[in-house]
């Protein structure tokens, strides 16, 4: 199925969407409740002021990512990686 060009909100529930694309999308505000993600990519996403909890993490990687205000576990990213420079 190919969506272009519209502006409908879209429902999808007990859905197969592997493989799915999706370039140039506005999903501002898109809520994801027991959703699989595993070996997803990401590149050029603005999670700005998104919350995200309950998750696995295993063998996740992230790289070149502006992560001012960001915190993991309520700790500021920035403090982790102060922390983790001044122990080595």
């Amino acid at each position: 199925m190919i969506i272009q060009n519209t502006k409908d909100t879209i429902q999808a529930t007990h859905a197969n969407l592997a493989r799915s694309e999706f370039d140039d999308v506005n999903l501002q505000e898109t809520r994801f409740n027991n959703v699989n993600l595993s070996k997803a990519t990401f590149t050029d996403i603005n999670f700005s002021g998104a919350k995200f909890s309950n998750l696995n993490l295993t063998n996740v990687e992230i790289e070149a990512c502006e992560t001012t205000g960001m915190k993991f576990r309520g700790v500021l990213v920035a403090d982790l990686f102060e922390a983790y420079r001044k122990r080595t």
